[in-house]
């Protein structure tokens, strides 16, 4: 599969994090830990909520899906930086770099729309728990979760066309260890105006809404349990909002971080400590901090090992 952008570049150059050999060692030797701890830590949160029937509810439905989505995340990144951080020459051809710019901005998106899904469902079950079978239905849900799928996956459809459109004269470093679009944009030798405009438009649109949608939610949640009179009563519905309040936090502040910025104003230094947050962290912490605070996927995942040894 070929773009036709008219460029003269066929190819990018990673930079990376450092020229060291010993810091890349040390690099590989990390990434490879936090990747492999991500793609296991989520392959089992989806194992034990499949085989577990207690656990088919609209809440670990969508913990499914954010895990599907971490494991995409993490995969479409951290293998190519395992390989550049072993060879030599750190390349990446042009049709790849959009090819995972494609990916990781589909599950970015996605994952940003989920959440607010899922901010929804805990908003039905302890403020309106009295329809929340009628409100979180299967049916509903199945659209939700649609919806987040094609809508982050049209948005970076959108924003990968407009990437390929432009015109790459040289020079083709890119200050990252990755394809992410405002280093991208900085190459570029032909007007990235529209670009810029359209990724804040985007950014303001998926970040900025659902960033309210959420935080609305959770405005109404903790009034609510407030009203709760027990103590035992506020725990508990505490206990099924903090974690995904947490995970939530951690990722609209890398997010914010990353893309609320005009190009020009682009930091090698700070793009690159913020994506680790959200590629290689994130998805590796994401599973551990919804086994340790959630006593159903604990006694689900004792259940699996059980049944697997």
């Amino acid at each position: 599969m070929a773009f036709d952008n008219q460029t003269l570049v066929t190819e990018f150059l990673l930079q990376g994090f450092s020229e060291n050999p010993r810091l890349e060692i040390l690099a590989f030797c990390l990434f490879l830990f936090f990747y492999i701890l991500a793609v296991i830590g989520n392959s089992l949160i989806i194992a034990s909520v499949w085989v577990t029937s207690g656990l088919h509810t609209p809440m670990y439905f969508f913990l499914i899906n954010l895990a599907l989505l971490d494991i995409i995340c993490t995969t479409t990144v951290v293998p190519k930086l395992l390989e550049n951080l072993v060879k030599e020459k750190k390349t990446i051809s042009f049709d790849e770099c959009m090819i995972q710019l494609y990916v990781f901005s589909w599950a970015l998106s996605s994952e940003l729309l989920l959440f607010t899904a899922m901010a929804y469902d805990r908003y039905v079950a302890i403020c309106r728990p009295l329809h929340y079978s009628t409100l979180m239905n299967n049916k509903i849900c199945g659209v939700l979760v649609a919806v987040v799928w094609i809508l982050g996956g049209l948005n970076s459809g959108m924003h990968t066309a407009m990437l390929a459109q432009l015109s790459f004269c040289g020079p083709n470093v890119i200050d990252h260890f990755f394809c992410e679009i405002p280093p991208i944009l900085t190459l570029s030798c032909s007007s990235t105006e529209v670009n810029e405009l359209m990724t804040l438009v985007a950014d303001l649109f998926l970040g900025g809404g659902n960033f309210f949608l959420t935080i609305m939610s959770y405005g109404f949640i903790i009034a609510n349990i407030f009203k709760i009179r027990s103590e035992e009563g506020k725990k508990k519905a505490f206990s099924t909002c903090s974690s995904h309040l947490m995970v939530v936090t951690m990722y609209y502040f890398a997010a914010f971080c990353a893309y609320i910025s005009p190009s020009n104003s682009y930091s090698p230094e700070k793009g690159k400590a913020v994506a680790v947050l959200y590629t290689t962290l994130s998805p590796a912490v994401n599973p551990l901090i919804y086994t340790l605070r959630n006593k159903d996927v604990k006694a689900a995942l004792r259940k699996l090992f059980v049944k697997l040894f």
